[in-house]
């Protein structure tokens, strides 16, 4: 099943355009409030846009007008199945039960709903649960069984929207896994904030901010070349977006960060970005010595630790350093320090 979202959402400062295609899994990625649940609730019908149209395999869910009659197909009859952090599982019914719910409701007979219910409890290798209640079972168990209700109903189109944000990070890489399978040829648009969910599960991703697409297309592509400056902080990515020059990307203070331009190499003068690693930013207290191509005066912002290194962050610019040299060189918020990257070390590329 394809979709087509088309939809603006004037309250909430929402205007978004992007497909799906059938069997295929979108990442809708961005900071808070850029709109990702709000797109989720108008494709699952509990929100109504302004505007726009929801089309899912060539048949309108919703409509406002401008571009044919108006139309709103009702939540449970679209055939789209929403899982969010919370389980939301039935606490009265067991677990056969509340997967068995979604067959039911579409009329199958009981002992055809429950057939299917322990057909999917299986294959989220949660059989054992089946005479468990909500109650009786851990976050990583309810998320298991709440995934095979909703793939019990046979959904057109799934949505997730951060399925795994509660869990524990010792649960969340099993569940991950069963996504990965369980979606293969599943139509989904899934919310997260995780980088390792858009690059295990989705064959897309559309980067919302402020509203709007800022950036799509394939995930690899997406996340080793990113265009929008959430997308590289989303990546890990250092970002400068500028204009082109012969040999890298001028900033908008005058400021030239040189680097390797792509294949094509971008036009002179036109949108451009330069991308570049934490990992390749040495940081100095004050100018280093020699003539280094790239070397930028910051204001340190925050320090976040990653396991045996430490990440500088000044600003959207990022440097991953060790702890004896956060130490050496008194590195905390507020300080004056340069970042310096090799040319070698930056890719320049048309934004």
């Amino acid at each position: 099943m394809s979709a087509l979202v088309e939809i603006a959402v004037a309250e909430r400062g929402v205007d978004v355009a992007f497909e799906v295609a059938d069997g295929e899994t979108v990442a809708l990625l961005g900071p808070n409030g850029a709109g990702k649940s709000t797109t989720l609730a108008v494709l699952g019908g509990l929100l109504r846009p302004d505007s726009g149209r929801v089309v899912l395999d060539d048949e309108v869910l919703t409509s406002t007008g401008q571009t044919g009659p108006d139309r709103w197909v009702a939540p449970h009859a679209r055939r789209t199945a929403l899982l969010a952090q919370d389980p939301l599982l039935f606490p009265h019914l067991s677990a056969l039960e509340n997967v068995a719910f979604g067959p039911r409701s579409t009329g199958n007979g009981r002992r055809d709903a429950r057939a299917t219910a322990a057909r999917w409890l299986a294959e989220v290798d949660a059989t054992e649960l089946a005479d468990r209640r909500p109650a009786q079972l851990s976050g990583g168990q309810a998320q298991r069984v709440a995934v095979a209700r909703a793939l019990a109903a046979e959904p057109r189109l799934l949505l997730l929207d951060e399925p795994m944000a509660a869990l524990d990070v010792a649960v969340a890489p099993a569940l991950r896994t069963l996504f990965r399978r369980v979606l293969a040829e599943q139509t989904t648009v899934i919310v997260t904030h995780h980088v390792l969910d858009a690059l295990l599960l989705a064959d897309r991703v559309v980067v919302l901010d402020g509203g709007r697409v800022v950036e799509q297309g394939a995930t690899a592509d997406v996340l080793s070349r990113p265009r929008s400056a959430f997308a590289a902080r989303f990546a890990g990515l250092n970002l400068v977006a500028g204009t082109a020059t012969p040999d890298g990307v001028r900033r908008p203070d005058g400021v030239v960060l040189h680097g390797t331009p792509g294949d094509p190499p971008p036009v002179d003068g036109a949108a451009a970005v330069a991308v570049f690693r934490p990992s390749a930013v040495a940081v100095h207290r004050g100018p280093p010595g020699g003539s280094p191509r790239n070397a930028l005066p910051v204001l340190v912002t925050e320090l976040e630790p990653l396991g045996d290194l430490v990440r500088v962050r000044a600003g959207d610019l990022a440097a991953d350093v060790t702890v004896a040299s956060v130490a050496e060189l008194a590195l905390a918020p507020g300080a004056e320090v340069t970042f310096v990257v090799k040319a070698t070390e930056v890719d320049v590329y048309a934004r």
